[in-house]
């Protein structure tokens, strides 16, 4: 349940966090995946593996998917799954940058009903239970209440403007980015950003966590076709994310291109 799986995830992240912390800023052993699915280090298998036991043996009956772990078909007929990023932003942990993130979620029959994204080395601790708010290092957040995209302060790629991607042209909008998908949702959960998106399949485990805490923060979110996100997918995707106020929301889902 949420009241009890989100203390439970806040302390493995946090666990997670003393463990990449004596990696970060050194050199690591760094390897390339199969399919240009790009860097993993020893410490994303550090942390993996501790999050994967320390997460596992308190909930023996959830199901497990992470991206340093190999899939299987026996999270698919577990009703409820931890869904975990063990070092979201792992290019930028390599670079010895701060902007990297420990991401873990909770989803039951598709829903994530808790959910956390901790940056160790910026000291912020994203965390939300379904139907409880969402909150940064135990202070509740809501999102911006823009209602206008023109001139909105949009998390993107800068692919994501390219014009074969919008109705007309792409919109005027302030772009910026950050390495961490997750921490991008976080920021427009925080209400520092108006909205985020991105628009390629995109891995469970990079946004799970931060969609439940978007929502909490009372920002819509969905696929880029407009349809809400579900979890523990046979193949473990979704088809992009938006995310926003609902005003702002209905704005940019429809200015997108089919």
């Amino acid at each position: 349940m949420p009241a009890t799986d989100l203390p439970l995830l806040i302390e493995a992240v946090t666990e997670a966090g003393k463990i990449a912390r004596r990696f970060a800023g050194r050199e690591v052993k760094v390897w390339e995946k199969a399919d240009d699915a790009g860097p993993v280090t020893e410490a994303d298998l550090a942390v993996n593996e501790a999050l994967e036991a320390y997460l596992c043996r308190r909930r023996s009956d959830y199901g497990w998917l992470s991206e340093e772990s190999e899939d299987g078909a026996d999270r698919l007929e577990r009703e409820t799954v931890f869904i975990v990023d063990p070092i979201d932003g792992t290019r930028n942990f390599i670079e010895g940058g701060r902007t990297w993130a420990h991401v873990a979620a909770v989803v039951r029959r598709g829903q994530v009903t808790a959910a956390v994204i901790y940056l160790p080395l910026r000291d912020k601790l994203y965390s939300a239970a379904l139907g409880e708010g969402a909150r940064l290092n135990g202070r509740p957040i809501t999102t911006a209440d823009r209602t206008e995209l023109t001139g909105a302060e949009l998390l993107a790629s800068k692919s994501s403007l390219a014009s074969k991607n919008w109705r007309k042209a792409a919109p005027d909008v302030t772009l910026s980015f950050r390495p961490s998908l997750a921490y991008r949702q976080s920021l427009v959960a925080e209400g520092r950003f108006d909205a985020m998106l991105t628009l390629r399949k995109t891995w469970e485990w990079d946004v799970a966590a931060g969609d439940l805490i978007l929502r909490e923060s009372g920002a819509v979110v969905t696929d880029r076709k407009g349809q809400p996100l579900m979890f523990n997918n046979r193949t473990p995707q979704v088809d992009g994310v938006v995310a926003a106020n609902a005003s702002l929301h209905g704005i940019l889902t429809g200015a997108l291109a089919d």
